[in-house]
């Protein structure tokens, strides 16, 4: 095709004729549409993108009209590059094959029975090589595809070089009139030895010949027989010209010492050859030379003198060879499987398809091109390591690809086992320019890396066009979005060049991320960082942090999972593949809570030695000591306290109220054991004295005296324990309370401050610091027994705290607190200066 003019010259490719003609001969039934849709975008349409490059076009175009060989003419004189499927290309192609056939065989009939030629042939022979000359001068113009990147070069400087580096010279030395040169020359027989340069013409039969075996329109058996026979024919052709050459070289004088001077059949005699009918002559020659060349050796023609015999051994030991040959593709065309013959039958059998499913023409152009490409360059080698051990598949594997997979961005970080198993999965694969390898919106199964070649990212704009958001060059990847995050292809992605990519399915990646799931996490925090911010990103990018959320939440009840089933070996592999013990599930449970509970020792050390918060609380305020007293695990308990754990409990008293209704002595031991106040208060103000006191619960409540319960303190109706005790009606109980009643008496009268304190029924926490202060100016509070007026709150706060110039007292919603009666049990309080109101 002419380069300046590729919107408006009709061409064709081979393949496409093929299919036209296929369709009218074997299954003319099938109508194919001629519609074609076209997408226009910044960087065209694919398929024309495709028939630019293999110089496909649809069937409404191949009419052979008058006006295309004219502008192919024109093109031709304004010396614009020719593309190889130009109709007036093909058309030359043709018709320089008619002369290079008769070059090919006319030539050494020259070389053997002229010695210069007559009139008439000179004029012949002058008339071929001008057209011969013609040719070389557009093999200046005529693209051509590049072997390593399939794309056609239309630059005239890598043409030309091309040429001068290949035939040129042959070409050139083949179109000189040696005839003329031999006879200026006084007719020296060395000049007529350089016409065996024309022979190298018969390079134009020889790939007519291929372009016939692959069309699948001609009999594969018909074409190879057919070039058996030309090879054979040519073969013994030259030889026979040869033949006569020998005899005619000698002097006049000698002649009858030749094999056709000596040569007697019947009673005529070839004494005077030179004389006899040319035609007789030739056929007399090619007898000789095919019987030599099957060795059946009649007797009646032979070598005469020494010359004839070396070049019959010489002859005969070259027609071994090519009998050999001959043999050989006849036993091919037999037991079929040939390379060329499997892409014929692939061809034939695929164009059968796209006809009976009357697929359309740019994806049929793309299959044929696919399947071409394949015949032409032989890429895949997957079916000759098929039976090597999968081992040494790997290690292949490896070698090969992972020089481009490290440095795919997308597996930045990753460690080097799991870089090697996605090695072992990928697969080979070649891409023609304008292929669509994954369309917008598509649900997509397989991640893709390029190794050679570029492709685009091809999104809609706002007015509904197509517009390029990104070219993808090699040690990239695209279909990652889509597989890690299980959502629709966001872009299509096209071939701008011949690319190599690997490729790997999602299940296999899966499955490797189902095991290195820490290298899972890393790949979805590099896809947010190659990915630009843009405002076309938005949506994408929450959909990576979406999934990564639910990777993290996936990832933590895995954790949980092998803390709550006992399991320290998969605890140890996830951690030391990066796992997050701190990370909590949905109901705020981290694995300590979990071992804790389920009283796994080992695996709560682990954990504590791996630095976990040992006192995280879960949603319903329960830590990891908490939960190992509950279920009476007192060694864990114990290793809990010696880290650091301390009980925190949010309703401490309903929590002591619960365990004395229930009777759990062992539970209330425990926890009284780890410092929770024996005197704390539930909604209604009543301590767990006072459950026990109402139940008559004897033991329950002498463990709780010996806690430090108070018998002073009043619930809400004003009921002290040692009243409840005296409507239960339980002796003994009684008798103990008023011995603690004692007891407590006595002690307030030694430390009256200290024992009021300890009988006043709340407790609040204060700060030193403004309830809005940003969390730089935070510092630690204390807990205090509220008094009985706020003045005496500020005193003892400012006292312990160091704030000596403290004026008032503050709630967490900063209202300033102006009698005690307000504070409730447990609250915050904030204890500031005059510079801070």
């Amino acid at each position: 095709m002419v380069r300046g003019r590729a919107e408006n010259d009709e061409r064709v490719g081979p393949a496409e004729e093929e299919e036209e003609e296929e369709e009218e001969e074997v299954v003319g039934e099938y109508e194919v549409g001629k519609f074609r849709d076209r997408i226009k975008s910044s960087r065209g349409s694919r398929f024309d993108l495709l028939t630019n490059e293999l110089g496909l076009q649809s069937a409404a175009r191949r009419k052979f009209s008058r006006e295309s060989v004219i502008n192919g003419i024109k093109d031709l004189t304004r010396g614009l590059v020719i593309h190889p499927d130009n109709r007036f290309y093909r058309a030359w192609k043709k018709f320089i094959l008619l002369w290079a056939i008769y070059s090919s065989f006319f030539t050494p009939m020259e070389f053997g029975f002229f010695r210069g030629l007559p009139g008439n042939l000179l004029v012949l022979d002058i008339i071929g090589q001008v057209a011969f000359l013609f040719d070389i001068v557009l093999q200046f113009s005529l693209a051509y595809r590049d072997t390593q990147t399939y794309r056609m070069v239309y630059k005239r400087t890598p043409i030309a070089l091309r040429y001068l580096k290949s035939s040129f010279i042959v070409d050139l030395l083949s179109c000189l009139p040696w005839d003329i040169i031999y006879k200026a020359s006084g007719k020296k027989e060395e000049v007529r030895y350089l016409l065996w340069i024309r022979l190298s013409r018969v390079r134009k039969l020889t790939e007519s010949f291929q372009d016939m075996e692959k069309d699948i329109r001609i009999n594969y058996l018909f074409t190879r027989i057919v070039k058996l026979i030309a090879v054979e024919l040519y073969c013994t052709h030259t030889a026979a010209c040869i033949f006569y050459f020998l005899a005619t070289t000698l002097p006049p004088s000698e002649e009858g010492y030749t094999w056709i001077g000596s040569l007697k059949l019947g009673d005529y005699s070839y004494s005077d050859f030179r004389h006899i009918d040319i035609w007789k002559r030739y056929i007399t020659s090619l007898y000789f030379a095919i019987i030599t060349m099957a060795t059946v050796g009649y007797g009646d023609i032979h070598a005469v003198n020494l010359r004839e015999m070396i070049f019959v051994m010489i002859y005969v030991s070259f027609d071994m060879i090519l009998g050999a040959y001959l043999i050989g593709n006849m036993t091919a065309l037999i037991v079929k499987g040939s390379k060329t013959e499997k892409f014929r039958d692939k061809m034939t059998d695929l164009i059968k398809y796209m006809n009976r499913n009357k697929l359309g023409r740019d994806i049929r152009d793309q299959i044929k091109g696919h399947v071409r490409l394949q015949y032409e360059s032989s890429y895949t080698e997957a079916a000759v390591i098929q039976d090597i051990p999968i081992s040494i598949r790997a290690k292949i594997s490896q070698t090969l690809y992972m020089p481009y997979i490290e440095k795919v961005a997308l597996f930045k970080g990753c460690s080097s086992e799991f870089i090697n198993q996605v090695v072992t999965k990928l697969h080979e694969e070649f891409f023609l320019p304008g292929e669509v390898i994954m369309e917008l919106g598509n649900v997509v199964d397989q991640l893709y890396f390029i190794c050679h070649g570029s492709l685009e990212e091809v999104g809609i704009g706002e007015d509904g066009s197509e517009e390029t958001v990104s070219l993808l060059q090699p040690n990239s990847s695209f279909g990652e979005v889509s597989i890690l995050c299980n959502i629709p292809q966001p872009y299509t992605v096209r071939v701008c060049e011949l690319s190599r990519l690997l490729r790997i399915d999602k299940q296999s990646l899966s499955n490797i991320l189902e095991i290195y799931f820490h290298d899972g996490r890393k790949i979805l925090n590099n896809l947010l960082e190659v990915r630009e911010s843009n405002i076309r990103l938005k949506q994408l990018e929450s959909d990576i942090t979406f999934h990564i959320g639910k990777q993290e939440a996936e990832l933590a009840l895995r954790v949980n999972s092998a803390a709550f089933h006992g399991d320290l070996h998969q605890l140890k592999s996830l951690v030391r593949v990066g796992a997050d013990l701190n990370k909590q599930d949905y109901d705020g449970r981290s694995p300590l809570h979990l071992a804790a509970a389920r009283g796994y020792e080992d695996i709560v050390f682990f954990l504590v030695q791996e630095g976990i918060d040992v006192n995280t609380k879960d949603n319903f305020g329960n830590t990891a000591l908490l939960e190992a007293i509950k279920n009476g695990n007192d060694r864990i308990a114990s290793l809990l306290v010696k880290e650091g754990a301390s009980l925190r409990i949010d309703d401490a008293g309903s929590v002591l109220c619960t365990a004395v209704a229930r009777g759990d002595s062992d539970f209330l031991r425990r926890i009284l054991s780890n410092g929770i106040d024996p005197n704390s208060k539930d909604y209604d103000h009543r301590t767990p004295l006072h459950v026990a006191a109402s139940e008559g619960l004897y033991l329950m409540a002498k463990l709780l005296l010996d806690a430090g319960a108070s018998v002073f303190l009043k619930d809400r109706w004003g009921n002290t324990p040692l009243d409840e005790c005296r409507k239960c009606g339980n002796k003994n109980l009684i008798k103990l309370l008023e011995a603690a009643k004692s007891s407590e008496m006595s002690e307030f009268q030694h430390s009256p401050r200290e024992t009021t304190d300890k009988l006043h029924s709340r407790k609040c926490t204060v700060f030193p610091f403004h309830p809005w202060d940003s969390q730089d100016h935070r510092r630690h509070g204390i807990v205090l027994w509220v008094p009985d007026n706020i003045e005496e709150l500020i005193r003892k706060a400012s006292e312990q705290l160091k704030v000596p110039s403290a004026t008032c007292v503050l709630s967490e919603d900063a209202g300033k607190v102006l009698d005690t009666d307000m504070i409730s049990e447990g609250q915050k309080l904030y204890l500031i200066t005059e510079t801070q109101e």
